[in-house]
């Protein structure tokens, strides 16, 4: 009787999948910018969270912003038999042929924080937020902020991005509910620092009347309060969106109105945790949201320890 059910319990292991039999997990993990300040936070949330779980390998690889490149990286994952793949994507239009190569692999596939703009098959998820919602929340206190009447400038990311189109969309659709703002030009600043400062310096060199500046991410927003700094312009409102721990302490000094906070925590353990359960065959939510939350120098103390390197 012993022996029967000691060969039953190891027919049944026999027909589960090699990966969830080995003692460890491998996951590949492909980033479009080691970096790039918000995902620098994400990274290691992720790197964090595998490390906690002990029985979770993690290989991860920096695309510095190359399509080909972060391609290349996924067929490296799969071609050194990686149990699954997180990918945050470079450019959210060109992930087709990484999810062609994940089915075909019969890998399971996360995007982490930016969502791709192509479907997606079995075993396969997106993990982050709402991107037109938070350009809604940063304008939304923009607006009141201004009392609603004002010229506005915006800063986007990287024009390839789906992120950078919807956090613009979501701020020209509150700008136009309300009248008295008006949106005088936006430019790409690919979502760094130090190409936000230039395109501020020549916004404020052209002698236009600017009121506030809205970016849709806090290095840009950081950027942009620098160059304001320099010229000498105190009068100028500045929003952002990450709730990084750079962006707080502008926050914190007055010189940041408002920063939308985006759980990098958050996304990278629903990340990690969706990779695993996918491995395993468990059933995972094919979009799952991490909310927003807006900070402003009344509640940022309470967002000091999240977002941390």
């Amino acid at each position: 009787m012993k022996m029967t059910k000691h060969l039953t319990t190891l027919a049944l292991l026999c027909m589960l999948p090699a990966s969830v039999l080995a003692r460890d997990i491998t996951i590949g993990v492909s980033m479009d910018h080691f970096d790039d300040n918000f995902q620098t936070i994400l990274r290691q949330a992720m790197q964090k969270k595998m490390k906690a779980l002990g029985d979770v390998n993690g290989q991860f690889e920096d695309a510095k912003g190359d399509s080909a490149q972060q391609l290349q990286q996924v067929e490296s994952f799969i071609g050194q038999g990686a149990d699954a793949i997180i990918v945050t994507p470079t450019d959210t239009q060109a992930m087709k042929p990484i999810i062609r190569l994940a089915e075909n692999a019969k890998i399971p596939l996360v995007f982490v924080n930016r969502r791709p703009e192509a479907a997606l098959a079995e075993r396969m998820a997106y993990v982050g937020s709402d991107p037109r919602l938070a350009g809604k929340m940063q304008m939304e206190a923009m607006a009141k902020l201004m009392n609603n009447k004002g010229n506005i400038m915006i800063l986007m990311g990287n024009l390839s991005g789906e992120d950078t189109r919807e956090r613009t969309k979501g701020v020209e659709e509150v700008a136009a509910a309300h009248p008295g703002i008006k949106i005088l030009d936006k430019q790409t600043a690919l979502f760094f620092r130090k190409e936000a400062n230039d395109v501020t310096t020549n916004w404020l060199l052209s002698g236009q009347d600017i009121n506030a500046i809205v970016a849709n991410n806090d290095e840009m927003a950081i950027g942009a309060i620098l160059a304001l700094k320099q010229a000498g312009q105190k009068d100028i409102l500045v929003a952002g969106i990450d709730g990084t721990p750079d962006a707080l302490q502008f926050v914190k000094q007055g010189e940041l109105n408002v920063t939308i906070f985006q759980d990098a925590k958050g996304q990278g353990d629903g990340a990690v945790q969706s990779a695993i359960a996918l491995v395993k065959g468990q059933k995972v939510e094919q979009n799952v949201l991490i909310p927003y939350q807006m900070i402003t120098k009344d509640n940022y103390q309470d967002f000091a320890k999240r977002n941390v390197r």
